[in-house]
């Protein structure tokens, strides 16, 4: 049955952009965006000399008011003092509550990482960063069967590359295989090292769902709150090829989809799965027809009931961010527009790790890396309707 779609508002016109904070040396990085009951913009991100091996990286946040057009100046937002903080995320519950999710990276290595979760009932001041009432470390306890359940999975995801590599690859490939299960079975491996990246997902049910990844492992798991964040169980692993960083939408349905970022062999493709039961468990990933060079990645369904999905659709590079749209509920994406488009060489931007909302007035907003050709990072903001991107799409 043919979905129905509400008109896109507001009327066609071409994006504007911000940028959250001047172009600087150091590494701006991991945004992610959120629209406040009062209608503004409260955006977080990491900044510091580096990534995992920098001891100075923090988390930061801005304010934008749509009535100024203006982003406040940047401020602190979180900094375990000696320690990289990374990959921010943001929600805001049902009962008003903003919740912030980051990893700390323990020892300058991706698998140390170790979850925060910080909340606050009072976040809308003017200026400033939100008033946490609540700071603590999110203890993940995956099933006991984790190890059991990666191992069952692990053949079928590689059989195939393992059948057409060489034998020098097939040897590295079996090594890796050999570590990944050995890990599987080490508690402090299976419950440490989990990071957030995209938004988490509130269901119709109530049920909250933080997308996590492991770099330890390469491939997903979800965190599931029926509580609204109080408390976390976890999904099943979801066992891929290097499907890491999901993002969750919910189908009229009930179904859930997923979209991740490829970080396993060629070709680079947006990775998807599908779950039938509230996200506990999930189908393999499999690459679908958007390309993706390991980078960050979001989806979200809009008030039209269609869907879009930011990413860098290249197979090496980060020099384009493309909208893609949908009008199947993510099953195809036929359509696509871009927020930046270079052409690939010296002379080209980065722009990455998007994160994107629709307000309630129907306007889109994405927040991304941004990295000129010239040097240095910051956080740039575009501000975008249906309507352009209904105007414009095309086949990428």
């Amino acid at each position: 049955m043919p979905l129905a779609f509400a008109p896109a508002q507001p009327a066609a016109a071409p994006p504007r952009y911000h940028l959250i904070a001047q172009v600087e040396p150091k590494h701006n990085h991991g945004s992610c965006v959120v629209e406040c009951p009062d209608g503004r913009l409260l955006a977080c991100w990491y900044r510091g000399s580096g990534e995992r091996t920098a001891d100075d990286v923090v988390i930061m946040g801005a304010r934008f008011s749509p009535s100024t057009g203006k982003w406040s100046a940047p401020f602190l937002m979180a900094d375990t003092r000696g320690f990289p903080d990374c990959n921010p995320c943001m929600t805001i519950t049902r009962d008003k509550r903003l919740l912030l999710f980051w990893p700390t990276i323990i020892d300058n290595q991706w698998e140390s990482a170790l979850l925060n979760q910080w909340d606050a009932s009072r976040f809308m001041q003017r200026s400033g960063s939100p008033a946490f009432d609540m700071r603590a470390v999110v203890l993940l306890k995956p099933d006991e069967a984790f190890g059991a359940q990666v191992k069952a999975a692990l053949p079928g995801v590689w059989e195939h590359y393992r059948a057409v590599a060489g034998p020098e690859d097939r040897a590295k490939l079996d090594g890796y295989l050999a570590d990944v299960r050995e890990k599987a079975e080490r508690k402090l491996s299976v419950r440490l090292g989990w990071m957030p990246r995209a938004h988490p997902t509130t269901l119709r049910s109530g049920r909250i769902i933080l997308p996590l990844y492991s770099d330890g492992f390469d491939f997903s798991m979800m965190a599931l709150s029926d509580d609204q964040g109080r408390t976390w169980s976890c999904s099943r692993p979801i066992v891929a090829a290097g499907a890491v960083q999901p993002s969750v939408v919910e189908r009229r349905d009930g179904s859930l989809a997923a979209y991740f970022r490829d970080n396993g062999p060629p070709p680079q493709r947006v990775m998807a799965a599908e779950s039938a039961d509230q996200g506990v468990t999930w189908t393999t990933p499999r690459d679908i027809d958007v390309p993706d060079p390991g980078a960050g990645l979001e989806a979200i369904r809009l008030t039209s009931g269609r869907w879009i999905l930011v990413n860098n659709d290249t197979e090496s590079g980060r020099h384009r961010l493309a909208v893609h749209l949908s009008e199947d509920e993510g099953r195809t994406w036929k359509l696509a527009r871009y927020l930046e488009r270079d052409e690939p060489g010296p002379a080209a931007g980065s722009y990455g790790y998007p994160s994107i909302i629709q307000a309630r007035n129907g306007s889109l907003h994405a927040t991304y890396r941004y990295g000129p050709a010239s040097g240095g990072s910051a956080i740039r903001h575009a501000v975008f309707s249906e309507a352009w991107l209904l105007e414009g799409a095309a086949a990428p």
